[in-house]
């Protein structure tokens, strides 16, 4: 068998270890996802003898051990858009159930992480960008380590920015508090718009690094749009 050499991000697809298959991991806007849809996911893996189904850290399902020729045939017959393995770009929201479902919610999480999906998610970026929306202080959807990320309060959200795990984990800096939904979303853009316009190819929280917290918060804060 042909040994294979890298991902394939416009198939939203990750070269897996025995160089010979890739995994996919179809888009669940929130996590949420029916019976129907879940069904058809298993039933499509038993199609095309997918070797392995995860559930991610990032509330999605990860098919894993896809042949390279069945990978068109899959993404057809799922009828769904990539939600991982896009290259650079904002990545789906991670949420928590919020106020809608759990009694410890103060803000609805799933209102506001579909609205901030339906603008940014998929949107091209410098590097990935991963977003969290927790409905309390618990912060279940680790908004403090998602290069965006929002924390419910009774009064409103909180606004980190600039958080990561990886190789060198960052915390977010609180950036805004007491903010409504359109004020939220509003922030949210002008983040990204100045760090699409003004990083090179660095990941946001070392992008604020090297410019200074202080400096990136006044330009969002007072003037977005200098480049």
């Amino acid at each position: 068998m042909i040994l294979l050499t890298e991902n394939i991000p416009e198939k939203g697809a990750s070269l897996q270890k025995d160089m010979k298959t890739y995994a996919i991991i179809p888009y669940i806007a929130g996590g949420i996802i029916d019976p129907y849809e879940l069904r058809k996911i298993a039933d499509i893996a038993d199609k095309y003898h997918v070797k392995t189904l995860k559930m991610t850290s990032s509330q999605r399902i990860v098919m894993i051990g896809i042949k390279p020729e069945d990978i068109d045939n899959i993404w057809d017959d799922l009828d769904m858009k990539p939600g991982g393995f896009t290259g650079a770009r904002v990545r789906p929201s991670k949420l928590c159930p919020g106020s809608l479902y759990c009694k410890k919610g103060v803000q609805d999480t799933i209102e506001m992480g579909m609205k901030i999906d339906d603008i940014y998610c998929g949107l091209k970026t410098p590097k990935k960008l991963k977003i969290g929306v927790s409905g309390c202080v618990n912060s279940c959807a680790e908004p403090a380590i998602k290069d965006i990320g929002l924390i419910g309060t009774p009064k409103g959200w909180k606004l980190l920015v600039g958080g990561n795990a990886g190789i060198k984990p960052r915390i977010g800096s609180l950036m805004a508090k007491n903010l409504s939904d359109e004020n939220a979303l509003n922030l949210i853009g002008r983040i990204i718009d100045y760090y699409k316009a003004n990083s090179n190819e660095k990941r946001l929280s070392s992008f604020i690094a090297e410019i200074n917290f202080d400096n990136f918060m006044n330009d969002i804060l007072n003037n977005h749009n200098s480049s």
